[in-house]
Formats: C-alpha cells, sequence, structure tokens
C-alpha cells in the first residue's frame, strides 16, 4: 500500500516546551513535525529535509525573525510560513506579509487556530485535491472496473441490465453529454462513476458536483475559477469545476435544483467549453463530459420554468432512467448478500448468513429510500445481530408496503405531497433526522433543507 503523503512542518521558536507541545499536538496527523530552537537547528532542518511549512517566531536569540523569513522566501519561495510572536505589533505584521508570510498569529493561541491557519494554505489545499484523486481513482468500483467492469454492479433483473447496456454504451461515446433520472438512492452516482471509469476519460478527474448545496455568492467562483482579489476572500488565483475536470467528467448532481441564474452560464460553458475565472479576462479552454442526475421531473420543471429547455436538451443526448427497487424485487438477494459481504469484513463478522425468510420479506417492501436504504437496513442489521443468522427482526422493516400519506382521492401537487411525505417519517421515526434521511433516501442535510424550506418543525407535536 503506498505511504499516504503529509505535510512537514517546522516549527521554529526559541521557547523548547512551546515546540514540544505542538509538535505533539501535530503528531498521529496529516502533519509530520519537526523542532528547533535556533535558527541554525532549524537551517540544518531546511537544508536535509522538503519542509512544507514553516512556523516561525519574530523574536530568536540573536537574529530577527524577519530576516530568516526574508531569506527562506529567497531559498525557499514554494514554502508557505506563519509567523508567531508574543509581542505582535501592526507594524511586524504588515512587514511580515510583505516579505511572503502566509498568515499571522499572536500568542498565546489555541492549538486549533494554528490548524485552520495551516489548512488555508496552498501546500495543504494542493495536498487535499492530489489525495482525494488519489482515492478517487482507487475507489472500490474503479479499481474493479479496471479489473472488469461488471464485478460489483450488483443486479440481476432485466430493467438494471439494460441500465448497465446502456451506461456501456454511453461510456463509448465520451463526447455525448448524460443525463440520469430515478428516485433517491436508487445509485446514480454510480451510474455515473461506471460511465466514466469505462470510458477513455477514466484517467482523468471525476468531480461530483451537488447543485443544490452551492450559495448564490459563490456559484461562478465554484464552477469558473477566480482570479487572485477579484473579490474579498479571493486570496489566491483558484480554479473552477470546468477547468479542474479537463479531459474528465463533471457529475452535476440534483440538477433541478440548480439555480437558474446559473443555468444559462453553464449552458454556454458546456456549449463552447472555453470558460473566463471570475475577476479575468483571458479565456480557458477546458474539454470535459457532463454527466448530471435529478430525482424530479425535469421536463415539469421545465414546463413550471424552474429550468431551461436548451440546457435540458445540452444535457440530455443520452438518457438513463434508473428504476426504483421495488419495481426489480429480483435485485433485493444479490444486493443485500453483496452488503452482508462488505460490512461482515469490515465489521470483522465472519460466517454471516441470512434467513431465507429475509428475502421474503424485504420483497414485500416498498423501499422508498430504494439501495441506499437497503444497504443501511443491512449495515444496522449486522452491527445488531448476536448470532451467524441475520433474521428478518434484525433488518427492523415492517414486512408489508408502506403506508400512503395520501388521504382517497386527494389530489394535491408535488409540494403538498412532499411536505406530507416528510412530515410523516419524521413522525414515524420518532423525530430522529439522521434515521428520517437514510429511510427517505437523502442526506441528513438535504432533509435539514427541505425542512427548512417548508417550515417543518422538528418538535413532537408536530402534526
Amino acid at each position: 500500500m503506498e505511504k499516504k503523503e503529509k505535510i512537514k512542518i517546522l516549527i521554529l521558536d526559541d521557547e523548547k516546551q512551546f515546540t514540544e507541545e505542538l509538535s505533539g499536538f501535530f503528531v498521529d496527523s496529516e502533519f509530520e513535525p519537526f523542532e528547533a530552537n535556533t535558527a541554525s537547528e532549524g537551517k540544518k532542518i531546511l537544508a536535509t529535509h522538503e519542509i512544507d511549512l514553516l512556523i516561525l517566531d519574530v523574536r530568536l536569540p540573536g537574529v530577527n525573525g524577519l530576516d530568516i523569513l526574508k531569506e527562506v522566501k529567497v531559498q525557499y519561495p514554494s514554502m508557505e510560513v506563519i509567523i508567531i510572536s508574543a509581542h505582535g505589533d501592526m507594524d511586524t505584521v504588515i512587514k511580515a506579509m510583505r516579505l511572503g508570510a502566509f498568515d499571522y498569529l499572536r500568542k498565546p493561541f489555541r492549538f486549533i487556530d494554528i490548524q485552520i491557519a495551516i489548512e488555508r494554505t496552498q501546500k495543504y489545499l494542493h495536498l487535499q485535491r492530489k489525495l482525494k484523486l488519489m482515492e478517487e481513482k482507487n475507489s472500490l468500483i474503479s479499481k474493479t472496473l479496471e479489473e472488469k467492469i461488471d464485478r460489483q454492479f450488483i443486479g440481476v433483473s432485466q430493467l438494471i441490465l439494460e441500465v448497465f447496456e446502456l451506461a456501456i454504451t454511453a461510456a463509448n461515446y465520451p463526447e455525448a453529454n448524460v443525463l440520469i433520472t430515478g428516485e433517491s438512492g436508487t445509485g446514480k452516482e454510480n451510474i455515473a462513476r461506471i460511465i466514466h471509469y469505462s470510458s477513455p476519460r477514466k484517467d482523468h478527474v471525476f468531480c461530483a458536483v451537488n447543485s443544490s448545496a452551492i450559495t448564490d455568492t459563490l456559484l461562478e467562483s465554484e464552477f469558473f475559477g477566480h482570479k487572485k482579489g477579484s473579490f474579498t476572500g479571493a486570496i489566491t488565483d483558484k480554479m473552477g469545476y470546468f477547468e479542474v475536470c479537463h479531459q474528465g467528467t463533471l457529475f452535476l448532481d440534483e440538477i433541478a435544483d440548480m439555480p437558474f441564474n446559473l443555468q444559462a452560464k453553464i449552458l454556454r460553458a458546456t456549449e463552447e467549453k472555453v470558460i473566463t475565472r471570475v475577476g479575468d479576462t483571458g479565456q480557458i479552454r477546458t474539454d470535459f463530459r457532463i454527466i448530471s442526475a435529478t430525482n424530479y421531473d425535469i421536463e415539469n420543471c421545465v414546463e413550471k420554468k424552474a429550468f431551461r429547455l436548451d440546457l435540458l436538451h445540452r444535457l440530455n443526448t443520452l438518457h438513463i432512467h434508473i428504476p426504483p427497487l421495488r419495481e426489480r424485487t429480483e435485485d433485493i438477494r444479490p444486493l443485500v448478500n453483496h452488503f452482508v459481504n462488505f460490512y461482515s469484513q469490515r465489521f470483522n463478522k465472519p460466517n454471516l448468513h441470512v434467513a431465507e425468510e429475509v428475502f421474503h420479506e424485504l420483497k414485500k417492501y416498498d423501499f422508498p429510500g430504494n439501495v441506499r436504504e437497503l444497504r443501511n437496513m443491512t449495515e444496522r442489521a449486522i452491527i445488531l445481530c448476536k448470532g451467524n443468522i441475520l433474521g428478518i427482526n434484525d433488518f427492523r422493516v415492517k414486512p408489508h408496503k408502506t403506508e400512503s400519506v395520501l388521504p382517497n382521492n386527494e389530489v394535491v401537487n408535488l409540494k403538498t405531497l412532499e411536505i406530507k411525505i416528510i412530515r410523516k417519517a419524521l413522525q414515524n421515526n420518532k423525530y430522529n433526522q439522521q434515521t428520517t434521511a437514510d429511510i427517505l433516501g437523502i442526506t441528513r442535510d438535504a432533509l435539514i433543507r427541505k425542512m427548512k424550506k417548508y417550515d417543518i418543525s422538528v418538535t413532537k407535536n408536530e402534526e
């Protein structure tokens, strides 16, 4: 296994107790600390190790810390420097920043303050992006796809096999944009990853973006990037999603929730494959494919003027619809077996077997959360089981179809129906938000956003 890269930090301070305490804070973390209490000790470490970040005290025995800062920025221009001092004054701060210091902290400070400062440095951000890409390339599904694409594609029903066939077809046309539709929890992102990792773009970035999670103020910056100084907080140049995904795939999840004012800009970038960073004038050409997904009736959103028809046409070159689990119950058995095998290894509970009654009863259940709900249900069952046999009691599911939230013959719009479903799910799960989110097949953050949107109370008196 490849050794995880760490950020090397040199703490140069004349107080030995301080360097030891701060070094101890960094031990067993993603940072590798080095200590020095004199300028000469620090220079020796800098000469023998590739230090990424220097935490430098302004006052050292026989030398001014600012002189060391000036020397370091000449010899190691890419090294980040955070200045610290117990005698902070504005003149020192200004000089330090002009000489290239990234940040300034005044003693005493909390360890969390120094960690936050480090996590804002370019070295840290670069490493985090690098690690994310490494994890992406070495994820379970990508490694499996490199060996044999269908080994981790779980399902035997004709419906899901047709989805798989469409995904492979899409992979063979790496320039075509793909729209994936289906209820929450059906595995839309998994299908997107299958398309990417079995296509010629597989060696480049797969970037998943939740279209509803980006605030209006950061929309352009996140997608198009920005130039240093283009707005308050833009302390460095930043690449946007379109630029990061050059030769790769940009996965736009929940596109129906994409703010309308962003849609025209997305359309233009998708058509021209040319973007301009915020605050810049130069154009950047980038080659990316867009795979988008939604659990809404996107054509209905177009009719309601909530989604642009021209953008839908651009994104919908190929359409893949994933049927809900209740329409392909023959996939329940292979899915449960796969999840049991996976979680039994993770939780060190070998030789687990599933009672036949489990499969029989699960087929009677509607699974509003689809495959995600079944996975969570199986994980919970393995955690709770006492022996080697998983029975229906371990799965804690009522062996019948879920109760309808609509009175007979009542006609409601989508908003009203969604509010009733969320309230009913909260009541059934004693207002536990995480459990409710799992049952609904959405994240807890998504549930909270919907509750705020519809002004749904979390008190148990809510009816």
